[in-house]
């Protein structure tokens, strides 16, 4: 179509195998908005389009996305609040007439789901044509059909553990991710550690002393390969017990709260930042997915980062948080890693 639809905040262009999304980067612009800057969402990566009342004179234009075609809502998984959820575009009333073009426009683009009749809101009788009706939102949970915000946001590398648009397998999930994750930021601070991630095959947890528990502590700064990974589980710091935790393909014992959790990083008051955190839980999960399910040869760690975490091991020994048999036994676990 190439035509250009702007609203508060972002501005959507419709071409012809894609809606591009571009955001504002204003002092009143979320700032998950300014982070984003712009995304390319294929047609084919969407289920629906809806258009709602908005609040203070708005309506609400919102393209919803197909399970499994977006690593950033994946990641989410419905914890986003409204005003940060990117496929939202909010226009003024007297623009009503014009949305409703373009939301009729660009269902016309979506790709029908193969022998479902009406499906994702492609005639009458469609599992969306609903969501006009619910609660203003786009979705019939107040939060654009991705779960309600108190669900976990636990996500393997085969996709979401449940359907989180309520429409009974309707509407297809994606086989792989057709939006690209955000570029960045690719590191952020966390309330016992930060959190860093080279953007394709590692990611690695370094401890604060002010924050990190003993047992984060003993256990030394960590690092992941991603082929080691099947996948993340975000919780926003919106709530409580805010925290990013990766999950091992060997699905082995794990604490259960993530403080004591080597594989996780905690969030807190100022800490772990929506418009930090989650596109990097999006950038992981996405490098998750793409990576080769080949196991992981014995002697992958590099001779640095095993050297490194010695070092660190050694430190921690010194500073009698480690005794001089875990020191000993770590170290020889670590040696047997080259």
């Amino acid at each position: 179509m190439g035509d250009v639809l702007a609203g508060i905040h972002a501005a959507w262009e419709f071409e012809s195998d894609a809606l591009v999304i571009r955001f504002e980067r204003g002092i009143r612009t979320p700032k998950l908005y300014q982070v984003l800057r712009e995304r390319r969402v294929p047609y084919e990566a969407l289920a629906s389009v809806t258009l709602t009342p908005g609040k203070r004179g708005t309506v609400v234009l919102h393209a919803v996305p197909r399970p499994g075609a977006d690593p950033l809502m994946e990641a989410a998984a419905g914890q986003l609040k409204e005003s940060s959820d990117p496929y939202r575009l909010v226009l003024p009333t007297d623009r009503e007439t014009l949305a409703e073009y373009y939301r009729d426009e660009l269902r016309a683009l979506l790709p029908p789901e193969p022998g479902a009749a009406g499906a994702a809101g492609h005639g009458a009788g469609g599992p969306y044509d609903g969501l006009d009706a619910l609660d203003g939102h786009g979705g019939p949970d107040g939060h654009g059909g991705l779960g309600g915000p108190d669900r976990g946001g636990v996500l393997d590398a085969l996709g979401g553990v449940e359907d989180p648009y309520g429409a009974g397998g309707a509407v297809a999930p994606a086989e792989r991710f057709l939006v690209a994750p955000p570029s960045g930021p690719l590191s952020f601070k966390a309330y016992d550690g930060k959190a860093s991630f080279d953007g394709r095959a590692e990611v690695s947890f370094r401890w604060f002393w002010t924050g990190a528990s003993s047992e984060k502590w003993k256990a030394g700064d960590q690092t992941f390969s991603v082929r080691d990974l099947c996948g993340i589980e975000w919780r926003s710091p919106d709530v409580f017990d805010g925290h990013l935790r990766l999950l091992a393909r060997d699905g082995g014992p794990r604490p259960t709260q993530p403080d004591h959790d080597p594989a996780s990083v905690v969030f807190g008051l100022g800490y772990g930042l929506v418009h930090e955190s989650l596109p990097f839980a999006a950038a992981v999960l996405a490098a998750i997915r793409s990576s080769d399910r080949a196991p992981v040869p014995v002697g992958s760690r590099t001779p640095g980062a095993v050297a490194e975490r010695i070092r660190h091991l050694g430190e921690l020994h010194r500073a009698g948080l480690v005794t001089d048999e875990e020191f000993s036994t770590k170290k020889a676990e670590l040696l047997a890693e080259l």
